[in-house]
């Protein structure tokens, strides 16, 4: 029985690891998105070493992150390789990002990682 069980459990993680998706695309401020008028520039949203609030823009749709996935964005723009000379430099424009996870709702992301590039 304990070994059906412990077989049982290995499937299903396996099963949910299969799930995992991967988004690339322009790594963007949520916070901004949502206040983002029609007609604005969408270089007003790009993230800034304060953005709490990430979003993915992948072919024209766009995922926000979850909590998880906010805090691991943040991190991985903070230490990302062009600022790991200076870490008082802005982060440049137009950061691309690629996100593995899964979707959760309509345009929600669970984040499992995120490579800012």
């Amino acid at each position: 029985m304990r070994r059906i069980l412990t077989l049982c459990a290995f499937v299903s993680i396996f099963t949910a690891l299969a799930m995992a998706e991967t988004w690339t695309g322009r790594l963007m401020d949520a916070n901004c998105i949502d206040q983002q008028q029609k007609g604005a520039t969408a270089n007003a949203c790009d993230p800034t070493s304060a953005t709490t609030s990430f979003a993915i823009v992948v072919s024209g749709q766009t995922y926000k992150f979850d909590d998880a996935g906010n805090a691991k964005a943040a991190d991985a723009l903070k230490t990302r390789a062009d600022r790991s000379a200076d870490p008082s430099k802005a982060p440049s424009p137009q950061i691309a990002a690629k996100v593995s996870g899964t979707k959760d709702g309509a345009n929600t992301l669970k984040v499992d990682t995120i490579e800012v590039q």
